[in-house]
């Protein structure tokens, strides 16, 4: 049975399919061939909520890098940012809002899991 993985921030892109690569702190286990469910949000739902299922992801590929990468190299950055969904930005754009949004504080060094998926 897919695992749940949470896109609150990318509900539109995942719904829109311009999203294929995801960033995450965790998932360090996921390997390709991993089947998730992509929803709208997986905890902290309150009585009454449903979980919301958007789709079924087939995992492709899933390596470490750091996020300063997406920085470093502004071809590599704005590509990338385009995977996430966001096209039209450059890696750092993407990089200040993915560190605005986590729970902890960390820098753009920080290794992240590079997830890359297929809608199933």
């Amino acid at each position: 049975m897919p695992r749940n993985m949470s896109f609150a921030l990318t509900t539109e892109q995942i719904r829109n399919r311009t999203k294929t690569v995801t960033r995450r702190i965790g998932w360090g286990k996921l390997v390709p061939g991993d089947t998730v469910n992509a929803c709208t949000k997986c905890m902290g739902l309150r009585k009454g909520e449903k979980l919301e299922k958007l789709a079924l992801l087939y995992i492709t590929s899933v390596t470490k890098e750091p996020l300063s990468r997406m920085i470093l190299d502004g071809d590599y950055g704005a590509s990338e940012a385009a995977k996430e969904g966001f096209p039209g930005w450059s890696g750092e754009q993407f990089v200040e809002m993915f560190v605005e949004h986590m729970p902890t504080k960390f820098g753009a060094g920080t290794l992240v899991n590079r997830i890359e998926f297929e809608y199933v």
